[in-house]
Formats: structure tokens, C-alpha cells, sequence
């Protein structure tokens, strides 16, 4: 099993934006959407997958039980989040269609989740273990770098100790490159 990482650069996560922003289709707009709620959220991507258009429209919360955990979460949508929604959310969606949905009017599956993810980092030039968990990681990765708060991005993750957290960001290696390159007797 391939270990994914986070994608560390703002630069990379905006080039990935703008790459899958540039098209008008509704499609290219369901894979932003889908980028910038795993960026975003946090969540996993079963659980952004499940996500019905009555889940999120109009709301400014959204509340779920996770697939992997079956723990329940509320948590609040950005407004960067909001205005993807309104961009993407037609007025002919009926509200238990799926949110992210194929050509073929079915439910978006994980695998073309991961085929849309591992193009655009390949379009951004991101070498990296790409994978659908690494929108996960990137935003407790950006999240830990913003606030230093690791008992709360522990919450959020529902992880059991803050250890777990950090070396699942990818912190601890990077801490511990760190003091071995700052240490010199």
C-alpha cells in the first residue's frame, strides 16, 4: 500500500484550482467542488462522495455520520465552499440526487475521485503519492501550519492521540528533518 502526502505548497493548490477551474462544464465544476471540499473539510473522501445536494444547499452546516467511524460531525461550510455550491447546484437538482455525480447521472465513485485528484496533481507537476486521502492530509497539514492547534485538528480527525495526528500529516518527519539538519555539534 502506497502512503499518499499532502500536497505542502499554496502555489500547488491554487495552479490544481485554477487547472480544474478554468472550464465552464458542469463537470470541471464537480471536480473543483470536489478538490476544494477535501482541501477544505477535512473529510474523507466516502464521505464527500455520499453527500446529497440536500445535504449542503442553502446550508451553511453540514452534518453527517462518517462511513469509516459511523461518528456523527457537524461542521460549518466556508465561503469558498458556499460559493462553489451555488456555482454547481442547479435549481433542476432534486435534493436526494447525489452532489457529485458521472455523466451517467450515478453516483461519483472513489476510483474516478482518485483519476480526477492523481490528473490534476499530475497537471500541477506534483510528483508526490497522490491519492484521494491526500486532500485529507492537506488540509490537516495547512490547518496544523495555520493555527499550531494539534489537539483540535486531532478532534476534527477523530484520531485517539495527537502522535497519531501529526505523523499522519506529515509533521513528525518533517520535525525531525528539521532538527537534524539545525543540529550541528
Amino acid at each position: 500500500m502506497n502512503i499518499v502526502e499532502p500536497i505542502k505548497s499554496t502555489e500547488t493548490l491554487r495552479e490544481i484550482e485554477n487547472y480544474l477551474g478554468r472550464s465552464r462544464k458542469k463537470r470541471r465544476k464537480r471536480d473543483l467542488l470536489l478538490f476544494v471540499m477535501g482541501t477544505n473539510t477535512g473529510l474523507r473522501v466516502s464521505d464527500i462522495l455520499a453527500l446529497d445536494v440536500q445535504d449542503v444547499k442553502d446550508k451553511s452546516f453540514v452534518e453527517i455520520i462518517e462511513k469509516k467511524t459511523g461518528k456523527y460531525k457537524k461542521f460549518p461550510l466556508n465561503q469558498k465552499i458556499r460559493r462553489l455550491l451555488n456555482e454547481y447546484i442547479n435549481e433542476d437538482d432534486e435534493d436526494d440526487d447525489p452532489l457529485f455525480m458521472t455523466i451517467y447521472n450515478n453516483r461519483l465513485e472513489r476510483t474516478s475521485a482518485y483519476r480526477i485528484i492523481n490528473s490534476a496533481c499530475k497537471k500541477a507537476g506534483i510528483t508526490e503519492n497522490i491519492g484521494t486521502h491526500t486532500l485529507r492530509k492537506t488540509f490537516g497539514y495547512h490547518h496544523y501550519k495555520k493555527f499550531k492547534d494539534i489537539a483540535l485538528l486531532q478532534k476534527i480527525f477523530n484520531h485517539y492521540s495527537p502522535s497519531v495526528t501529526l505523523r499522519y500529516i506529515g509533521i513528525d518527519q518533517e520535525e525531525i528533518n528539521q532538527s537534524y539538519i539545525n543540529f550541528i555539534l
